[in-house]
């Protein structure tokens, strides 16, 4: 990956986007922590925009996931910030991420962006979260079925385990 996008110029190119997916993941397998930024806004030139998204949103995943209670978090998420700016798929699941953050930690949160949050979010939350207060607005008022019985069904055990959580 030698220039500023990812192109037919590139004497890397490869026209198989399998092909340029793993080089992706790889890049993002060894980037160090100070370029991935750079690297995410090189991705994103990609001209397969789903794929190239499905790269960054898997380095995403990963890293926030690692840093989500973290202090360093929201320096992070400040940087990744300006690399996924003109993303608009990317930018959302780093401001999800930021939801889960919030919610994982007891801070403020508001119901309105849990209701209106992917698939993704509201399934992993779900799926995830021992806060009473995040598994009502999910078993009320999550987007699918699946959704609403997980919350229902570990809600519960949640309630018995302590605060409801964060005024949201």
């Amino acid at each position: 990956m030698s220039n500023g996008t990812v192109s037919g110029d590139d004497p890397n190119w490869d026209p198989d986007e399998h092909v340029r997916f793993a080089r992706h993941r790889r890049a993002f397998d060894e980037v160090a922590p100070a370029d991935a930024a750079a690297l995410i806004t090189r991705v994103l030139t990609d001209p397969d925009k789903g794929m190239a998204n499905s790269a960054v949103c898997e380095y995403l995943d990963r890293r926030a996931a690692e840093l989500l209670t973290d202090p360093g978090y929201p320096s992070w998420c400040l940087e990744m910030s300006g690399a996924v700016a003109g993303d608009d798929f990317s930018a959302r699941r780093l401001d999800e991420w930021t939801l889960l953050r919030a919610m994982a930690l007891s801070e403020p949160w508001d119901a309105e962006d849990l209701v209106a949050a992917s698939n993704w979010l509201q399934l992993h939350a779900s799926e995830k979260s021992s806060a009473a207060a995040v598994l009502e607005v999910l078993a009320e008022s999550g987007r699918t079925r699946r959704i609403r019985n997980i919350a229902k069904s570990r809600l519960p055990a949640a309630r018995r385990s302590g605060p409801t959580g964060p005024a949201h």
